[in-house]
């Protein structure tokens, strides 16, 4: 296949704003909610992209909206050279075949009332396979490739631990026999210890299947491990992409930095001393600053960036290395505008 297996361009997911009583009465407007905002980003087939940020930042958001299970206010996305967006409902079972979802819950994502090999061949029932004993026997398999024993294919979610139960989750995605599996947030909600099995299972099973991920996460150290290359969200944008290792080791946006800092490293560098927090709150997606949408909380922040939205520069050796941020231009009138004084942790 020639060019990336998923391309995603300007795409935008808004939800209604809800009205109070006081709203209707006076007959006022409320503005969107802007979960995602002009993300544009590439999967190549065989890879894993990391999707990170705060919470609340439209990570999620932006995996469901991929997959088509939230519907997009606006932009492309294109899987294997097709416009999702516009599948016929023939295309779209088709493609729902070739991409799935492990949910960040292993608790409230499984059915209690269903055993786990109900819960793993429900997919293969929905999409025409009516054999019971054949939806079985795939089933069966299935746990012995997520590391469980197959004797315990009648059990039901209650009796599984948490890891245990997010292996039955790994189990459904797959039963179909998808390309493409969005990650969201797959180990956030499990211990520490059973994190590295988790993510160690994902690597041998993305080999074992010839899979492509998008990987969803806050914690950065887990997206390190798993991920060739990242994307970091602020506010519903995408500020930074590039190869995971380029940026770690320097990261271009002032946010990558400040998230980066976050993580604990066996000694202090000076991107620590920089940014030893992330000063302030993430402003509302219902009304989010003009310019740059991190100038209210950045330390690098000047006057420009108050003004002017930046582009996505290039930053490193790699073609798809790029951020949003003035500073990669030299020549931008931002070296010459004031700095915002207000800004907290001033720099």
């Amino acid at each position: 296949m020639s060019g990336p297996l998923l391309s995603v361009k300007d795409l935008k997911k808004y939800y209604a704003g809800d009205r109070s009583i006081i709203d209707r009465l006076v007959g006022e407007e409320v503005d969107s909610v802007k979960a995602v905002d002009g993300v544009s980003f590439e999967v190549a087939e065989g890879e894993t992209l990391g999707l990170v940020g705060e919470s609340g930042c439209g990570k999620s958001t932006t995996g469901e909206t991929v997959l088509r299970l939230r519907e997009a206010t606006d932009g492309q996305i294109t899987y294997d050279g097709q416009n999702l967006l516009e599948m016929s409902d023939t295309e779209l079972t088709t493609f729902r075949r070739r991409a799935q979802i492990v949910f960040q819950d292993p608790f409230s994502s499984l059915d209690p009332r269903m055993t786990a090999g109900a819960i793993i061949s429900e997919g293969l029932r929905v999409h025409g396979t009516e054999d019971a004993s054949q939806r079985r026997e795939t089933a069966l398999d299935l746990l012995e490739n997520v590391g469980l024993s197959p004797d315990q294919i009648d059990r039901y979610p209650h009796e599984f631990s948490g890891g245990q139960r997010q292996r039955i989750g790994i189990a459904r995605a797959l039963a179909v026999d998808p390309d493409f599996v969005v990650l969201d947030e797959p180990v956030s909600a499990l211990d520490v210890s059973v994190q590295a099995q988790i993510l160690n299972l994902l690597e041998d099973l993305q080999e074992q299947f010839d899979l492509t991920y998008l990987f969803i996460a806050h914690n950065l150290s887990v997206v390190r491990h798993i991920c060739d290359r990242v994307a970091v969200m602020y506010l519903g944008e995408i500020v930074e992409t590039g190869p995971v290792d380029e940026l770690f080791e320097d990261p271009a946006h002032p946010y990558t930095r400040a998230l980066l800092s976050s993580v604990p490293r066996v000694r202090s560098d000076s991107r620590e001393e920089e940014f030893a927090t992330l000063p302030g709150d993430v402003p509302s997606p219902r009304n989010p600053p003009a310019g740059c949408r991190f100038h209210t909380r950045c330390p690098k922040a000047r006057v420009a960036c108050r003004e002017t939205a930046p582009p996505a520069y290039d930053v490193g050796a790699s073609d798809d290395r790029v951020a949003t941020c003035f500073r990669a231009d030299a020549d931008h009138l931002y070296w010459d505008s004031e700095p915002i004084a207000e800004n907290p942790n001033r720099s």
